[in-house]
């Protein structure tokens, strides 16, 4: 009688997030086949101990230390044999536990870069979620899952669905990628009116539930220009290959044109247990969580060019994905602090693209010779958006 395949061991960073409770969703459906053996969250200690009792998870990692101490103080809340970490080191012991099979990063910011790195040179697969990581480091974490002989399974609704068009496929054989977008909240605003919008219209997304700032992301399409950064690295494109078009319903994730001029699309609804799904479980499929799409169902699929002059973002993006070098990790870091300004809100919705590009042109671009000039440029970029913000608070 043929044996049951071994259950595939998941490291999950970023538990509590919107992509961790939607793994969370997976695994549950799935624990046949997933066993999720190591969590961390940034902050809330509480709900990481519900999902290590309800998972009979024991190696749990918080990364800030007041709630570290918190969970310490509460240690009867987590299962009995809990092993708890944190900070930076928690997250990158977590990154190699020994029984771990796959890590998947869902940290927010530059926190997950090292322990991304630290998985793969531990010889684990990594997924990953968190756009930053491959926007700052891509040369670097594209040569260690190399060296590690590792997979590198990419979680983001639009890279997923540009991965399983591309099987089978040589890369030679590509001529373009083009990543659809909703256009998030403004789509459909006049540009004028962007001048007047607040934090909570900003987070008011059509098609997605997501975090706070990838869904200002989305509004200001930010978000879409990391993720043409993030494919260049993954797939191996230059950037003149990477493009976006809006496209409203969220059911197209992506088009894939070859040599030929025969384009591939993938599709599925606006959620994002389908991409989780895929990289938790690839090579194999399986029923999904969320009920995919009804062909019986009339509904139209739209597509239109990209107007930058209401997207700035974008077009600061593209410019940062041309120069290369360090300009891409600066891009990140200035939108990363003039979101978090916005959203408390200390400046206007239009002061995004102002404190991105003046920290752009504030710093000489150079190319980083290592992980440590990486960071250094992050700091840089990120004194220089906190010193152009003085000059436009509210």
């Amino acid at each position: 009688m043929p044996t049951a395949p071994a259950k595939k061991r998941i490291v999950l960073l970023g538990a509590t997030g919107s992509i961790g409770e939607n793994t969370l969703r997976v695994i549950a459906a799935h624990r046949d086949r997933l066993d999720l053996v190591g969590i961390a969250a940034r902050a809330n200690y509480r709900r990481l101990a519900e999902i290590a009792r309800q998972f009979g998870v024991r190696h749990v990692s918080l990364f800030e230390n007041g709630a570290l101490a918190e969970a310490r103080a509460d240690l009867a809340a987590f299962p009995a044999g809990t092993q708890l970490s944190g900070g930076l080191s928690g997250l990158v012991e977590l990154a190699q536990l020994p029984e771990a099979d796959l890590v998947l990063v869902a940290v927010v910011g530059t926190a997950g870069l090292r322990p991304a790195l630290a998985a793969l040179a531990a010889h684990k697969h990594l997924a990953l979620a968190s756009k930053e990581i491959l926007v700052l480091a891509g040369k670097f974490v594209m040569a260690a899952a190399q060296a590690g002989g590792v997979r590198l399974l990419p979680v983001d609704s639009e890279h997923n669905a540009v991965f399983q068009c591309l099987e089978g496929h040589p890369r030679t054989t590509v001529r373009r990628i083009v990543l659809t977008a909703s256009g998030g909240a403004f789509r459909d605003l006049p540009t004028a009116a962007l001048a007047h919008v607040t934090p909570a219209d900003a987070l008011t997304h059509p098609n997605w539930s997501m975090g706070p700032k990838i869904t200002v992301d989305s509004a200001t399409m930010a978000n879409k220009g990391l993720e043409l950064m993030e494919a260049q690295w993954l797939f191996g494109l230059r950037p003149a290959q990477c493009e976006a078009v809006l496209h409203p319903q969220s059911i197209v994730h992506c088009l894939v044109e070859f040599a030929d001029g025969i384009m591939l699309a993938q599709l599925a609804p606006p959620s994002m247990t389908f991409p989780i799904q895929h990289v938790l479980l690839y090579p194999e499929r399986a029923p999904g969580v969320d009920a995919p799409l009804d062909l019986q169902q009339l509904f139209a699929l739209d597509f239109r060019p990209v107007d930058e002059t209401h997207y700035p973002c974008l077009r600061l993006a593209r410019a940062a994905m041309l120069a290369g070098g360090a300009a891409p990790a600066v891009f990140n870091a200035a939108n990363e602090v003039a979101v978090t300004a916005f959203l408390a809100g200390r400046v206007p919705f239009l002061a995004i693209p102002e404190v991105i590009d003046k920290t752009l042109q504030s710093l000489a671009n150079f190319e980083p010779a290592d992980l440590d000039a990486v960071l250094e440029a992050d700091l840089a970029a990120r004194r220089s958006a906190h010193a152009s913000l003085s000059n436009l608070q509210l």
